[in-house]
């Protein structure tokens, strides 16, 4: 067993970049992947849980305290995958960073001599008695999936039903059942297949050619209420059907009126082309909830578009007259089909026997319903549980009439549901079974139903949970159950097998249970290992969106233990009160969930996890979120409930791809808080931990660095090390006794009101100033000599911030632009609720970097920045987001009405001139110029009087844009004149330009003026 004393591999070192490569990369693979079986979010990847696992478990053979019988089995267990290893204690230390870094792989994590390493070096460590490894927030199950890997025991709890059903399935019921499983599911899937198709078959039936429909594609539609026109409008995004190369295809129209009649209502025809180029297409006919009508082009306001859709229920169904015609509703635009012998999908218009198959469908629904009145069901067969109307940022469905959950679902798909619910309790025998394949009919779910989208550029529908949230789809793909592709149940429930037959075979099971991790069911000392991946502040709404799913599960598996709530038996959704969350309405006045319950519950799930902690066992904490709340939050907690922060590693868990990352700062790291309860109720002096703060953070910064750490995952892995200082000690107190709390007030002045994580904000800025500018500009607000102006050192830790962690190492660049920033932050704008296609960027949104502003302010103000001197100078603050103007936006403000051409005659007529007395010449302080900006009551006034007189000198930072702008304009002689004049006044312009151009992103506008004028610099 590991001595208490020992310290663990994870506390000393960590192949970082190794293993972020590894995690990185995982992100990409879906066959077979665990991560299929369901959709669970914020999901680890397993490279990163198997490599922290492992230096969690075992001891640092450099520590005095390390068994010596350990020493000498890993060097033997080693010798198969290693050739050679030093005879030193650290060149064992370096050949087990090794191992947990290659078996971060995915393709070794089934090998079987990986498997046999890594499993005898944990029960080297720990003896005949695997290690119980702990996660009371286990979501989707990485961490305990791979400690089963790695042979441990694993108790998984989580307060939600869905994700305990995840659990159950993937930890329980696949290790238990063991490789026959995959065999029997398949067949139950053959035969669960065959009686769907006959018993669905005249719902989706064939083309008469033969041709097999895969998907039908449906617009949403409103009438236009011009009193001329009435025309129904059609809500359509694109009209792309196809964007691939070697066949695209798209929709357009003509507008039809009944000829000899004049005031008879126009409609819309359509007909499907090749189109030659982008300028042939039309475009869609709603934009961020506002809708043009074709016929007229009168624009249909939001509310309007919102009141007539709420009077159709959300309008993903058709309305049929007497004679059996569409008469209102949705619109079908176009079937997708597969001709057998031919490749490539195929495109057609609309039939009559469409529109037939989805009567029929109407009517056996209706049939079916009303069999179920008169038997009384303790639960409706179609969900008509409630949707959160409150929850507008995480559910568009309620604002357009979707009110209870079977709404998001059109007729046709609510009776496949219902007809695979019946299926599967006919053909799956035992618990395994129905669990699999009721687990395969919730997540068939997510890509059949009435918010899933056609993706042109890949020609697939695409899932309904693109990110944590329901968006409004105004014209959506509904997907054939039959059609063998994509939305078929079949192909969904192979893909879950595929999971089977790729696990690690021979490993056992683990318990499940659902729990509060607030009050765990284990006893005292029982843990060897107490590992979590927390819920992320108000990041996600786990129970508002696992309803959609939950709502379907208890009708598949009725009276299932785990579908249910445990503390509310009147709920008929998922928990909710007891959930470990920033609830997203709190500020809105509904929510109960706040900041404060956040804190305190955490530091409550704290305490519980030190108290079923062993002596010798430690803890391990992973966190992502991006604003300083959240963090402030989670340390508080962990502070409170007693634990002392032993090591912090962050690790590249995010895909730069991914929805939320586009265009955006989004953290690609994970960080890996390592902990262990704190002993003794020591006190600690202030003036001590201070001292040893700065040197703390910035040696870890060189060694993050080193590894390809950057920007925002840097700033945030360093509050690791800078707590394991502060988490030491019961309380810190300065010299009149009073206590250092770790959060306060940023902008006050004594440690005991301002809180230690200031100082910690404070020491990251001044490091990575020291490091892109200069020691100067560290030393600035105490008026150092040589240093930068305000504006300077505020861009370049903008700029810094924003770099991004490669998986590779190598620093990259994620510039985001307002309103993926105003997302991130929290915030909504209830006039722009249309959910743009992934990679679409709306014309509304402004151009330039941005920050969450609490992450601006939290590196300013310690460093003497006042950010409203600079607002609509070189920053636009709006919406809690911060906007680092475009060089190109401040050509107004730097060389007048007239512009750079003007500046540029001056300064060719007369050269002697100093150039920058030409900038802001005609600004006077006493003018006051109003910007209008988004939303209702947007307008903002730019500062003037006494704000601008005080920043009216040109800085550094103004001659260096300017400079940029006249080589933008191709001014040669003015510039050379103008670099002539910087080259002669001092270093500070170069030094500034150099600097800016190492740290704008490669390929912008920006970094190739800079290099361009930097080219000009007299030598």
């Amino acid at each position: 067993m590991i001595p208490k004393e020992c310290k663990r591999l994870a506390e000393v070192d960590f192949p970082i970049a190794v293993v972020s490569k590894w995690a990185a990369k995982e992100k990409s693979i879906r066959h077979g992947h665990p991560s299929t079986l369901h959709l669970w979010w914020a999901r680890r990847p397993l490279a990163a849980c198997r490599a922290m696992l492992l230096a969690l478990l075992l001891p640092d053979p450099c520590d005095e305290h390390c068994p010596p019988e350990f020493k000498t089995k890993a060097r033997e267990l080693l010798s198969p995958v290693q050739r050679e290893i030093d005879a030193s204690d650290k060149g064992l230390q370096k050949a087990l960073l090794k191992f947990i870094g290659d078996f971060a792989n995915w393709d070794l994590a089934a090998n079987r001599t990986y498997l046999e390493v890594s499993r005898g070096l944990v029960k080297a460590a720990h003896g005949d008695e695997p290690p119980l490894v702990v996660d009371p927030f286990a979501g989707g199950g990485s961490i305990p999936l791979e400690a089963l890997r790695l042979g441990c025991d694993a108790f998984a709890s989580d307060l939600n039903p869905v994700a305990c059903l995840i659990l159950k399935v993937m930890l329980e019921d696949i290790p238990r059942c063991g490789p026959k499983l995959a065999g029997e599911l398949r067949r139950v899937g053959a035969e669960i297949k065959a009686a769907a198709e006959k018993e669905l078959a005249e719902f989706y039936p064939p083309d008469p050619d033969g041709a097999r429909p895969i998907a039908y594609l449906w617009a949403r539609t409103v009438r236009c209420e011009s009193p001329n026109c009435g025309a129904e409008i059609p809500l359509m995004r694109s009209l792309w059907l196809s964007k691939k190369a070697s066949g695209q295809r798209a929709l357009r129209y003509k507008i039809v009126r009944r000829a000899g009649a004049q005031h008879a209502v126009p409609s819309v025809e359509f007909e499907i082309f090749e189109p030659k180029s982008e300028r042939e297409v039309p475009a869609g006919t709603v934009s961020r909830a506002k809708a043009t009508c074709p016929c007229c082009h009168i624009v249909l306001a939001p509310g309007r578009v919102r009141a007539q859709l709420v009077a159709q229920l959300g309008g993903a169904d058709v309305a049929f007259g007497e004679r059996g015609r569409r008469t209102s509703g949705a619109l079908l635009l176009a079937v997708v089909t597969l001709t057998p012998g031919e490749q490539g999908r195929s495109y057609r218009l609309p039939t009559v026997r469409d529109y037939e198959s989805v009567r029929n469908a109407k009517a056996a629904l209706e049939a079916l319903l009303t069999k179920s009145r008169g038997g009384s069901p303790a639960i409706w067969p179609v969900p008509d549980e409630p949707v959160d109307e409150w929850h507008h940022d995480v559910n568009r469905m309620p604002m357009y009439g979707m009110k209870r959950w079977g709404d998001a679902f059109t007729t046709r798909q609510k009776l496949t549901m219902l007809a695979l619910r019946t299926l599967i309790a006919k053909f799956a025998v035992g618990n395994a079974q129905r669990e699999i394949t009721g687990l395969a009919l919730s997540r068939f779910a997510d890509i059949s139903n009435a918010c899933c989208r056609w993706e042109n550029t890949k020609t697939q529908v695409r899932n309904l949970f693109g990110r944590q949230a329901i968006p409004m789809v105004w014209d959506f793909a509904e997907p054939s159950p039959l059609g063998g592709q994509a939305g078929d149940y079949a192909v969904t429930l192979e893909t879950m097998i595929r999971v089977l037959d790729d696990l690690p075979r021979e490993t056992s099971s683990a318990q499940i249970q659902q729990a509060d991790a607030c009050k765990s069911p284990l006893p005292d000392d029982a843990a060897q290992l107490w590992f979590i991946d927390p819920p992320y502040y108000d990041a996600i709404d786990y129970a508002h969106c696992s309803d959609f799913f939950f709502v379907w599960l208890k009708r598949i598996l009725p009276g299932h233990q785990l579908l249910r709530d445990p503390y509310d038996a009147t709920n008929p959704l998922t928990p909710k009160t007891q959930e470990i969350v920033v609830d997203s309405t709190t500020t809105k006045g509904h929510g109960t969930r706040t900041p404060d319950f956040y804190e305190t519950a955490m530091s409550k799930a704290f305490g519980e996890g030190r108290r079923v902690l062993s002596d010798t066992g430690v803890g391990c904490v992973v966190f992502a979120h991006k604003t300083t709340e959240g963090w402030e939050a989670l340390l508080s907690g962990m502070i409170r409930g007693g634990w002392v922060i032993t090591g912090s590693w962050p690790i590249a868990t995010e895909s730069g791809t991914r929805l939320r990352a586009r265009d955006s700062a989004a953290l690609t790291t994970s960080v890996h808080l390592v902990c262990r309860p704190r002993t003794g109720n020591h006190v600690g002096d202030w003036g001590e931990v201070y001292r040893e703060l700065p040197k703390r953070v910035g040696d870890w910064m060189e060694r993050l660095q080193s590894e390809g750490v950057r920007g925002a995952d840097l700033v945030f892995a360093c509050i690791g090390p800078a707590l394991e200082i502060y988490s030491r000690y019961a309380k810190v107190v300065d010299a009149e006794e009073r206590e250092i709390p770790l959060g306060g007030n940023p902008e006050a002045i004594e440690p005991h009101k301002r809180g230690y994580l200031a100082y910690v904000w404070e020491a990251v800025g001044r490091a990575a100033l020291e490091q892109v500018l200069g020691t100067a500009e560290a030393r600035a607000r105490n008026g150092a000599a040589g240093a930068l102006e305000e504006d300077a050192r505020l861009t370049a830790l903008f700029l810094w911030a924003l770099q991004s962690t490669d998986a590779n190492g190598s620093a990259g660049f994620q510039p985001a632009d307002e309103e993926e920033s105003r997302q991130e932050a929290g915030a909504t704008d209830d006039a722009e609720d249309d959910e743009e296609e992934a990679g679409q960027r709306p014309a509304l949104r402004k151009k330039g970097l941005s920050l969450i502003f609490d992450v601006v302010r939290r590196f300013a103000q310690p460093l003497g920045i006042h950010l409203p001197d600079w607002e609509h100078r070189i920053i636009e603050t709006d919406k809690g987001v911060v906007r680092l103007l475009p060089v190109g936006e401040r050509a107004k403000q730097l060389f007048g009405e007239e512009g750079a051409e003007s500046v540029a005659d001056q300064i060719e007529r007369n050269p002697k001139v100093t150039p920058q007395l030409s900038l802001f010449p005609d600004t006077p302080a006493d003018r006051t110029r109003s910007i209008r900006g988004r939303g209702r009551s947007s307008r903002r006034t730019v500062p003037s009087g006494e704000a601008l007189q005080t920043r009216r000198e040109v800085t550094t930072l103004d001659r260096v844009h300017a400079a940029m702008l006249l080589q933008s304009a191709g001014r040669a002689n003015a510039l050379r004149e103008l670099l002539k004049g910087e080259h002669e006044r001092g270093p500070e312009f170069e030094r500034l330009a150099n600097a800016l151009s190492a740290l704008y992103p490669k390929g912008s506008e920006e970094k190739r003026l800079l290099d361009a004028m930097l080219l000009a610099v007299p030598r």
